[in-house]
């Protein structure tokens, strides 16, 4: 049995080239600058990075000595080629993450880093509800409208699936607001973010049920100033290629010290 893809790879080129004549990439900014803040604290110089992302001409401008790629199934990445990876902005509609992240740790030298900036399972949930709750309203049922993205605890898991070392994973809520909910999704739109869901509906959704949905996105998230609300959860994730110098963890048995010494508590055993 073949499973079908989470990602319809052709509607979703075709959203970025839309957005491409004129983006609205403030997420993709706000993620250069957090990238560049945690490789500033990184005590290693790099003379061999790559990017890979669906927006290459913003993150090539912003790092013009990387490599850039784009987000294909298969990576054009060479084995061992680069000390530093970048996973910028798409790693949220990989219909198989963890065969990214293990193409990019291949594509590292050893001790390289690989860096990772995505949308998380946080953003836009006030959209989901309001289109959720509007469309059970008028048809009676749902349909996948927006994408599914990884809570911040399965992607570290991830990392450590894909063989890396001293994986982390943090996150940044961002809250935007807009005059309205067809302003959102005009930005949505300019983002290249728009439903590419292998499973989406194909028609286009009913006006009444979009008329529902910003009723009540207005309704319940709405600001008293009378403008939305939207949440962007961004997730950064940092994991480094093995390599013998790295800090290793001791052999279970091994230590010798207890820790209720260390701690100056008495130590009770358990019961059978």
């Amino acid at each position: 049995m073949t499973q079908t893809p989470l990602t319809d790879r052709p509607a979703l080129i075709r959203n970025r080239l839309r957005a491409a004549r004129a983006p609205a990439l403030f997420l993709h900014e706000v993620a250069a600058d957090e990238l560049e803040d945690r490789l500033a604290v990184v005590n290693k110089s790099f003379t061999a990075p790559a990017v890979v992302t669906g927006f290459p001409e913003f993150w090539q401008a912003r790092l013009p000595e990387a490599r850039v790629v784009a987000d294909d199934d298969t990576l054009a990445l060479e084995p061992g080629a680069h000390d530093l990876v970048i996973h910028a902005m798409c790693l949220h509609w990989a219909s198989d993450p963890v065969g990214q992240l293990i193409q990019m740790r291949r594509a590292l030298r050893p001790d390289g880093l690989m860096l990772g900036a995505l949308l998380g399972g946080g953003s836009l949930q006030e959209l989901r509800a309001a289109l959720a709750q509007a469309e059970a309203d008028v048809t009676g049922g749902l349909s996948p409208r927006i994408l599914p993205m990884g809570e911040i605890r399965d992607l570290g898991a991830l990392l450590q699936r894909a063989g890396y070392t001293l994986p982390v994973a943090d996150r940044l809520p961002l809250s935007v607001e807009y005059r309205d909910p067809w302003h959102l999704m005009r930005d949505l739109r300019a983002m290249g973010e728009t439903n590419a869901m292998s499973t989406r509906p194909r028609r286009m959704m009913r006006r009444a049920v979009l008329n529902r949905a910003c009723d009540i996105y207005a309704r319940e998230f709405g600001t008293g100033a009378g403008r939305i609300p939207a949440t962007f959860e961004m997730i950064f994730l940092t994991g480094w290629s093995p390599d013998e110098s790295q800090p290793q963890p001791l052999r279970p048995g091994s230590a010798k010290a207890r820790l209720a010494d260390a701690l100056g508590a008495e130590e009770k055993p358990l019961k059978d």
